[in-house]
């Protein structure tokens, strides 16, 4: 039985780790980009994708199937800097939460809900705790 290139690479692992295999794996054998200039190409395409799909008003399927092209896209320009996606993804997450729970200290001082807030609120402080966070 003739093996392709990428059965080894199992589905029963995190998608981002598989996505990561078989991007390493297509490059072994020179299927990479050459440069990041194409790569980030390669996510505007994928955004204008997602765009038309919402415009469109195509099915969650078809957006779904997008913002999965688009996440494969930025885990390739990950490794492409030899950035693990992975513990990128934990930083923003970390720094979400400081953010988020800056908004609620802010509200608690001032004896208020974050549900009795506006958006525009929410957003004015979100933008505080960028300064304030980092």
């Amino acid at each position: 039985m003739i093996k392709n290139l990428l059965d080894d690479i199992t589905n029963d692992i995190a998608a981002i780790e598989r996505a990561l295999k078989l991007q390493k794996k297509a490059a072994s054998v020179g299927f990479d980009w050459k440069n990041s200039e194409d790569i980030i190409k390669k996510i505007e395409e994928e955004l204008t994708e997602i765009q038309d799909v919402l415009n469109n008003k195509l099915s969650s399927d078809n957006l779904s199937e997008e913002l999965g092209d688009l996440m494969f896209c930025c885990i390739n320009l990950a490794r492409h800097y030899q950035i693990d996606p992975e513990a990128a993804l934990n930083k923003t997450n970390n720094k979400f939460i400081k953010r988020f729970n800056y908004i609620e200290h802010s509200l608690r001082k001032r004896n208020k809900l974050i549900l009795d807030i506006s958006l525009e609120e929410m957003d004015r402080l979100w933008e505080e705790a960028k300064k304030d966070t980092i």
